[in-house]
């Protein structure tokens, strides 16, 4: 037993066992620093197999700031890759900016450099896009759009299809994991009420997401990444990804039907399913829903992205409905913390240790082909999470032949790949933390099996479609 203080001030027993805990995760905090420096002597190791000059083991002796730019780089992916620094409360928001502040700290960039390296427009975009989304979500626009469309299903096929082509279109345009949030509990309470298997219904929101986020550059964070890196214009990203998502979504609700096929394919019909009121803001749903279709009239009309996004975002604080605490707590800052911190992590690299003639030489290992480019991008984002793995290929791409239809590929396969697995993306993780709140598993292979295959054939099609 051991002793322990509270808050309060007053001493509260420990079992052991927590002690024990605790050894434990300090030997997983070594075991993660030992998995560090074995990943930085690998990739020493195959630099020099394939004959690269930097980070030779010369070069990383006589030049100490490449070496601590690598150590920093490796650790920082590291802790994304797994989650969570055992042992310790470090997440993927705090790994990055660590990780940043390391850099500046340690001499590998200047504070200017650092300042310099944060895509701002990015940042700008993705908080214009989470205000909007924040305010159509209070005002309970996607209450009363889910409704009115799932509730006038009268066959589990039919509403198969009405959940799919909902996510998958709203996703398109605003954040998929916002759509996720908001259309779970709202669909998990129908099927319920209708004694259905609520597994396939899950899968349908969490994987239609997905598919439909790929169409724009509003459609997830990657997406928003690459838009502002490549320059691409909104239209010419849409009109060159939105046939992946719509065949995306075909394949979606074919192979839910397909491997749930009792659930489906039945000659059995609903009874009427009155929907529970639904609790709105009428103008505060007339505002938002303005301002949404105005912004994105102005990004297909070639307007800035994130200057349309900010404004757009700014003019939805300008109201006496809401207080803006409730929009503020609506907004993952979180996610724009590590969006800032993998910024500077990736710039110090760039800097110190990818030099012109390594990029060219990582560049010449056939990314120029669509197919390797797809498989390199689907794997790393399986590894290290999506907007981690768009970052760390952005040296890459740029420096191909074509880095326009390269940045494309990178949004299909990055977006799509988060399709493999339940941990896949944070869409997924959203359906399930949601499901099992009023005791529903969705489990591994539940996922896997609808997943697997429609993350191969949907990166496939977008390969061969690109």
């Amino acid at each position: 037993m051991v002793s322990i203080e509270t808050q309060s001030g007053q001493a509260q027993v420990q079992p052991a066992a927590t002690n024990n805990g605790a050894l434990r995760a300090r030997r997983f905090g070594w075991i993660a620093v030992a998995l560090t420096a074995a990943a930085i002597i690998l990739g020493i190791v195959g630099a020099r197999y394939f004959g690269w000059q930097l980070p030779s083991m010369g070069a990383l002796r006589a030049n100490a700031t490449a070496s601590i730019a690598v150590v920093i780089f490796a650790g920082t992916y590291l802790v994304i890759a797994i989650g969570k620094l055992p042992g310790y409360h470090l997440d993927r928001a705090g790994a990055a900016l660590l990780g940043a502040s390391l850099m500046v700290g340690s001499g590998v960039m200047s504070l200017d450099q650092a300042y310099r390296a944060i895509d701002f427009d990015t940042i700008a975009l993705l908080l214009g896009m989470m205000i909007v989304v924040a305010n159509l979500r209070l005002s309970g626009f996607f209450r009363l759009v889910n409704n009115w469309a799932v509730t006038r299903a009268r066959h589990p096929l039919v509403l198969l299809t009405s959940i799919v082509l909902l996510a998958g279109a709203l996703s398109a345009f605003l954040v998929n994991d916002t759509i996720c949030l908001v259309m779970t509990p709202l669909v998990l309470d129908l099927v319920t009420r209708l004694k259905r298997d609520p597994i396939p219904y899950l899968l349908a929101i969490a994987m239609a997401s997905n598919v439909g986020s790929t169409a724009t550059i509003t459609g997830n964070p990657q997406n928003m990444i690459i838009g502002g890196l490549s320059h691409i214009p909104y239209g010419t990203f849409a009109a060159a990804l939105w046939p992946v998502a719509a065949v995306g979504l075909v394949l979606t609700a074919l192979l839910i039907a397909l491997v749930y096929r009792r659930e489906f394919f039945t000659r059995e019909r609903f009874s009427p399913v009155v929907a529970d009121p639904v609790r709105y803001h009428g103008p505060l749903v007339l505002k938002s829903s303005l301002v949404t279709l105005a912004m994105v009239i102005l990004f297909f009309a070639g307007q800035p992205v994130a200057k349309v996004a900010i404004v757009g975002g700014a003019l939805l604080l300008f109201t006496r409905r809401v207080r803006p605490e409730k929009v503020y707590s609506e907004i993952d800052w979180t996610l724009l913390l590590m969006f800032v911190g993998l910024f500077i992590v990736v710039a110090g690299l760039e800097a110190t240790v990818l030099t012109p003639e390594m990029v060219a030489r990582i560049g010449e290992l056939h990314l120029n082909s669509g197919s390797v480019l797809s498989l390199v991008t689907a794997g790393l984002s399986n590894l290290v999470s999506n907007v981690p793995a768009v970052l760390v290929l952005k040296p890459f791409v740029a420096n191909l032949q074509d880095p326009t239809r390269a940045w494309l590929l990178v949004a299909m396969a990055s977006t799509l790949a988060g399709n493999l697995t339940l941990v896949g993306s944070v869409a997924n993780l959203i359906v399930a933390q949601r499901a099992r709140r009023i005791g529903i598993t969705l489990g591994f292979w539940a996922y896997f099996r609808v997943g697997a295959p429609l993350t191969m054939l949907t990166i496939l099609f977008g390969t061969w479609w690109l």
